[in-house]
């Protein structure tokens, strides 16, 4: 990281936001946070560029790797700078076997929102990752456990292979309705919002009536559940990244042909599902879901994917309205310098993403292109 100049950073260029394209001049005090006045003698460090708020990974697991959990902070620093040299300079960690709330105190690393661990059953999720309950009426004590070691995020498994499901194994929901609702009120008491993994259908009436916050993944939503999601305000992050691995998954699950055969119809309407969502009104973020079997730093890929899928703003569902969405302001006085640039306008060239000139956090420059 380079030294903040004592006087500040200057940057000329155009800012977009929720309103649109304007034309900017920012400024950064020595503190590293956003000043509405200008600052004499503070040094050029943008002249010309498109600048973007600080870009958001809503669904990333600082602390899993391909083998599981990873005990190592350092090597969960090194991933959180992955996604931070990609511009992701803000991480929803979407549940997370080790606690990384070290790394929070970190000025080189992205701001991280914690969800604590998953909440799964035993035998329903990845070995080793999920805080597993033998007996579900367990949920509502486990989340409260988990809404107060996070940062006003709780984590549900939703569904999951279920090997000795009758006619079959196949995805299966872990919760019965009764006790998602009790558990989704404890955890709106304690202040803390609930999302959870769902890939199929069965297992989201359950979740969606009893007023969870968001899904992640879905391409099992029908209309109707799609419909009820746009009526409650339900967020979706589809990580269409993850859901592109789905063949791989099938093909690696010949044992279980039922299975198999309904990740695959999964994969095949996932882009028209979330387009579908889009189109009814759903807020729909961008998340990668990094960790496990995708490599940090591929935001600019998901981007990209919401916008095959339909959505009218890709770019904001990675920053802007992501932002405002987990309660982070935009630039404004007295906020942390959590920027973007590139060269050219990446709303007309979506691959600029790959390719940031400059990320500044916290007001300090980490990446400076050629």
């Amino acid at each position: 990281m380079s030294d903040l100049p004592a006087a500040g950073w200057r940057l000329r260029g155009t800012l977009l936001g929720p309103t649109g394209a304007e034309s900017a001049d920012l400024y950064v005090d020595g503190a590293g946070r956003m000043s509405d006045e200008p600052l004499p003698g503070a040094e050029d460090l943008v002249r010309e560029g498109w600048i973007v708020p600080g870009l958001v990974d809503a669904h990333c697991h600082v602390g899993l790797g391909p083998s599981g959990p990873v005990t190592d902070l350092e090597e969960c620093a090194e991933q959180a700078r992955t996604d931070r040299d990609a511009g992701t300079l803000l991480i929803r960690d979407c549940g997370s076997p080790v606690d990384t709330s070290p790394l929070q105190a970190r000025e080189d690393l992205p701001e991280i929102i914690r969800a604590g661990r998953h909440v799964a059953r035993p035998k329903r999720y990845i070995p080793g990752v999920a805080a597993e309950l033998d007996d579900p009426r367990l949920l509502v004590d486990e989340v409260r456990a988990q809404a107060a070691r996070g940062d006003g995020w709780v984590k549900l498994v939703g569904d999951w292979i279920d090997r000795g499901l009758g006619g079959g194994a196949d995805l299966a929901p872990l919760w019965p309705g009764e006790v998602l609702a009790e558990a989704i009120e404890a955890a709106h008491d304690a202040g803390a919002r609930v999302t959870a993994h769902v890939f199929g259908t069965d297992a989201l009436p359950g979740l969606i009536g009893a007023g969870i916050d968001c899904i992640e993944h879905g391409p099992g939503l029908t209309d109707d559940l799609i419909a009820e999601m746009a009526r409650r305000g339900t967020a979706l992050v589809p990580t269409l990244i993850n859901v592109e691995t789905f063949p791989s998954i099938a093909d690696s699950a010949t044992k279980y042909p039922r299975y198999a055969g309904h990740m695959r119809d999964l994969h095949s309407r996932a882009w028209e599902v979330v387009g579908r969502a889009i189109e009814a009104g759903v807020p729909v973020y961008a998340g990668t879901d990094a960790g496990g079997g995708i490599r940090h730093g591929r935001i600019a890929d998901e981007i990209a994917e919401l916008a095959r899928a339909g959505h009218p703003d890709p770019l904001g569902a990675a920053s802007w309205a992501a932002r405002s969405w987990l309660g982070r302001p935009g630039p404004s006085a007295g906020v942390p310098a959590d920027l973007v640039v590139y060269d050219r306008d990446p709303r007309a060239d979506l691959g600029m993403l790959r390719a940031p000139s400059v990320v500044l956090i916290r007001g300090r420059r980490v990446s400076v292109g050629p």
